[in-house]
């Protein structure tokens, strides 16, 4: 949890501005704002760090990806390719949309692999979903060719992973739309929020109004609005903007300090043979956001995480994990929802209930991934390491 090891007067001042003016609305009353502006002054900075011409903030990094869906055009019918591998909330996103996910088989980079989304790709896909999960990219070259190739719509799902670039150029930037997460977990957090990035002026004016029930956001007076298409309310408070503009003038310490940590447990886990990492096709790039290392098998990658865990070393071991992979979505295998979705009807080309997906199990039941911390000290890492060696050693041994 990077950012919210860094919460500090930077935040507070912020968060004080929007509530001397008491207008915590991100739209309208100009008078009454004094100028204060949170949620447009953090799309401007998010914009400029990330080199794209435009961004919008919204209410959640998974609001931001049903935004960013909608706003291509994705909706009932459409087959879009997405990972096993990933917060259900990119699911969810397509689901609520009506498009039908359909699950491809990710590799050691731990997103979708070119071979998986090849396999997947039928006239119905629309679009590929790419997660950059735990902050690092995919094979970036091989799969924007792939969509090329098939004219398939690139978009980036990259909650996970702001800071994080390929070749110089920031993920959730190398699609047609990208989207972010500052919820509490993540590289910077606003508490609550997301963005979505683009270099296409339509698809932000697309995603600008689809956010705020359609309103084309035109004049000062609310109540005449336009209203061009149907959206609905995925705004962002300017209290949330405000934090996670602090917050976003934080990031490249933030980096800075996530790269150092993680290079020295990296390094002290190099002398093990048996352990291999997450294959990075651009290392710089990494947020590194986390440690992802492989264990020989599930059994010792099992243990290992359980070990990690009783020393207090903070570990995901994702295989079990009910969030992040499909083995543990019984909701979605079994459809269980409160109001019937347009999948029940259409129906999908996968049973989500016995689908197979022989290479991704094999890659995460072996996966162990650390959260790196900014605020470590080198007694810290030094403890880190002498009790990972002190468990890897008797796991290996047996």
């Amino acid at each position: 949890m990077p950012g919210s090891e860094l919460f500090g007067a930077e935040e507070r001042k912020e968060v004080m501005d929007v509530l001397e003016t008491g207008i915590m609305f991100r739209y309208n009353h100009d008078q009454q704002r004094k100028g204060i502006w949170k949620a447009r002054e953090f799309e401007h900075e998010l914009a400029n760090f990330v080199g794209a011409k435009h961004a919008h903030v919204v209410s959640s990094g998974s609001t931001a990806v049903a935004t960013m869906m909608a706003a291509c055009g994705i909706g009932t019918g459409d087959e879009v390719i997405v990972p096993a591998f990933t917060y259900i909330a990119t699911i969810e996103g397509a689901l609520l949309n009506g498009a039908l996910p359909v699950f491809a088989e990710i590799d050691d980079t731990l997103c979708l692999s070119p071979e998986g989304i090849r396999a997947a790709i039928t006239p119905k896909t629309k679009a590929v979903v790419l997660v950059q999960m735990c902050g690092a990219m995919a094979r970036m070259d091989e799969i924007i060719a792939l969509c090329k190739e098939h004219n398939i719509m690139l978009i980036e799902d990259s909650a996970q992973a702001l800071g994080a670039s390929y070749k110089g150029k920031m993920l959730g930037t190398l699609g047609i739309m990208g989207a972010y997460s500052f919820d509490f977990f993540k590289i910077i957090t606003a508490g609550e929020g997301g963005a979505i990035v683009t270099n296409d002026e339509q698809l932000y004016k697309n995603a600008d109004m689809y956010s705020d029930h359609g309103h084309d956001h035109i004049g000062d007076n609310r109540g005449m609005e336009k209203h061009p298409i149907l959206g609905f309310n995925y705004r962002i408070s300017e209290l949330h903007a405000a934090v996670g503009l602090a917050q976003l003038r934080k990031i490249n310490y933030i980096l800075e300090r996530k790269k150092a940590n993680k290079k020295v447990l990296k390094e002290a886990l190099k002398k093990y043979p048996e352990i291999t990492f997450r294959f990075l096709p651009d290392p710089e790039g990494d947020s590194a956001t986390f440690l992802s290392f492989f264990m020989p098998n599930e059994d010792l990658a099992r243990t290992t995480a359980r070990e990690f865990a009783k020393a207090g070393i903070g570990v995901n071991y994702w295989f079990d994990n009910n969030y992040h992979y499909i083995r543990n979505w019984e909701h979605l295998r079994e459809m269980k929802t409160v109001a019937k979705l347009p999948i029940e009807i259409l129906g999908s080309r996968q049973d989500y209930r016995n689908l197979q997906l022989p290479q991704s199990d094999l890659i995460i039941s072996r996966l162990i991934s650390v959260g790196i911390r900014i605020t470590w000290t080198e007694e810290d890492l030094k403890n880190i390491i002498q009790k990972m060696d002190t468990i890897l050693q008797e796991v290996l041994q047996k």
